[in-house]
């Protein structure tokens, strides 16, 4: 009786077994590489033009980058001098498109003009060597500050244009208004 009340459990059990579901094998897309304390150059005719650190970086398959902990970079002119820097919370680089995106908290620093540039996203088309947003910006120059909606720009922010400015700025006759810069 033993052996018979073993055999059929067995039975039981194989049968259960024998006809389940194929799954589908699933794709992973998350990061291929991950790297930490990331300092990378970015050189034209042995002189360095752009200067990047992350605390964190993923790279993806396809090319693209993620920096959840937030990116810092350095723009250096003809010379070699320090012009600009751009520090955000956070930064996607999007390969197919040779293109950043900077979100968070996004300032940007004109160091040779003495302004800075706050907003909460930021494009930066490395090519073309321009910066750019729809969202909400402020600019804070030595003795004014310019709100308002989208900017176009020079990476180093040595010329701009605000497309809905908002705010008092003061223009002296024969002058072009505060918000495009040149």
């Amino acid at each position: 009786m033993q052996n018979y009340l073993f055999i059929s459990v067995i039975l039981l059990t194989l049968s259960g077994c024998g006809k389940g579901e194929l799954t589908q094998p699933i794709e992973y897309d998350g990061p291929y590489r991950e790297a930490e304390n990331v300092e990378l150059h970015y050189s034209e005719n042995q002189a360095v033009k752009v200067k990047m650190l992350a605390d964190l970086v993923y790279e993806f398959q396809n090319g693209d980058r993620e920096f959840p902990k937030g990116i810092y970079l350095e723009f250096f002119g003809e010379d070699g001098s320090l012009t600009s820097t751009l520090r955000a919370n956070m930064a996607y680089y999007t390969k197919k498109d040779n293109t950043w995106k900077a979100t968070g908290k996004v300032e940007v620093i004109n160091l040779e003009k003495n302004e800075q540039l706050n907003t909460e996203e930021l494009f930066w088309k490395p090519e073309k060597e321009e910066i750019y947003t729809d969202k909400f910006v402020t600019i804070r120059m030595q003795t004014e500050v310019i709100y308002g909606e989208g900017l176009k720009a020079k990476q180093d922010m040595s010329s701009y244009t605000i497309t809905k400015p908002q705010g008092e700025f003061t223009i002296e006759e024969g002058e072009q208004p505060a918000p495009q810069r040149q």
